[in-house]
């Protein structure tokens, strides 16, 4: 690559959900003149939410599209500046101080002094038209975002982990009834986890059963079963669908350079956003696989931000030196 098209940037945050949008706001109250690339999905998981009814600040409720243009438009409001673009590789330095280069659409060569990941995590769905056609219309991986929405509603779940064990017991107080569908004749959860859920009585479990398609036009309204020892298909009347089989960091491109745990995630030092190179930061669901919430999200959003500035201002702090 030529030198034209190398560009030097203070602060580059890579991914634009909650996370991303925070610490931009963030980092351009700090003077770090953030540059942001939003990925192939602007807004993060949000965007494919309906109502959000659980961030601070929003009485009535917010849908999560519009939610992530405001906030777009609260980081450009301090100098933000937001580009439509997908980070394709990077090689981030080891040095304190040193300087990341970080390759966007596979052509344009960035050296940034200081990075902030934000590229979030994909919930895994499965993939079946009638799922992905009512996404949004009753179909959610987040029971804990959406349940709300159908209390006092009978709903299914599908999944058998901890996490939709969890989702089971958190829908089960304020659905009328929760169907539970497990792929194989027994569950993954701890057996905590499965003890909980055994001892709700509006829980059903279904063993050896997989969705074959969910019923509607528009939203939910029903959901075909198959058992996949017999073929034998069974219909139910629900109005909404959770699907609990779990979610992929988006971390690909970082991988051989970051520490990450065996699954993806990035581990960060302690309570803080800092990452195994110097300089280089991640915030929201690219490294919490615990809580999984925009609030939380945008929580870590604004400490990457201040590790950021931290770290800015102690290399100026030892080149100051290192010049006098």
């Amino acid at each position: 690559m030529s030198e034209q098209k190398i560009e030097r940037i203070k602060t580059l945050i890579i991914g634009s959900g909650p996370a991303g949008y925070t610490a931009a706001i963030y980092a351009a109250r700090a003077d770090l003149k953030p540059v942001m690339y939003t990925g192939m999905e602007p807004g993060g998981q949000l965007t494919t939410t309906t109502e959000v009814d659980n961030f601070p600040g929003y009485p009535e409720g917010i849908d999560g599209p519009t939610m992530m243009v405001q906030l777009q438009q609260q980081a450009e409001r301090f100098g933000t500046e937001v580009r439509i673009g997908m980070v394709t590789a990077v090689d981030f330095s080891d040095e304190i101080g040193g300087i990341h280069k970080i390759t966007v659409d596979d052509s344009k060569l960035i050296e940034a002094e200081s990075v902030i990941i934000s590229t979030g995590a994909s919930a895994k769905y499965l993939n079946i038209p009638s799922e992905q056609r009512l996404r949004g219309g009753g179909v959610s991986a987040c029971a804990v975002c959406d349940g709300f929405f159908y209390k006092e509603q009978e709903v299914a779940i599908v999944g058998a982990g901890d996490t939709a064990a969890e989702e089971a017991s958190y829908l089960a107080n304020i659905c009328k009834k929760v169907t539970m569908l497990v792929r194989k004749d027994h569950m993954r959860a701890s057996k905590a986890m499965q003890h909980r859920v055994n001892s709700l009585e509006n829980i059903e479990i279904k063993y050896n059963t997989e969705v074959d398609e969910v019923l509607g036009e528009q939203v939910v309204e029903g959901l075909r079963m198959v058992n996949n020892q017999t073929g034998e298909k069974e219909d139910i009347a629900i109005t909404g669908l959770f699907i609990a089989i779990g979610h992929k960091p988006n971390t690909d491109i970082f991988k051989g350079q970051l520490d990450m745990d065996e699954t993806g995630y990035v581990i960060t030092e302690g309570k803080s956003t800092k990452t195994n190179k110097p300089g280089v930061f991640a915030s929201g669901d690219v490294q919490d696989k615990e809580y999984r919430q925009a609030v939380t999200a945008a929580g870590t959003g604004c400490m990457a931000a201040l590790d950021a500035e931290r770290y800015l201002a102690s290399v100026e702090s030892k080149e100051a030196v290192a010049a006098s």
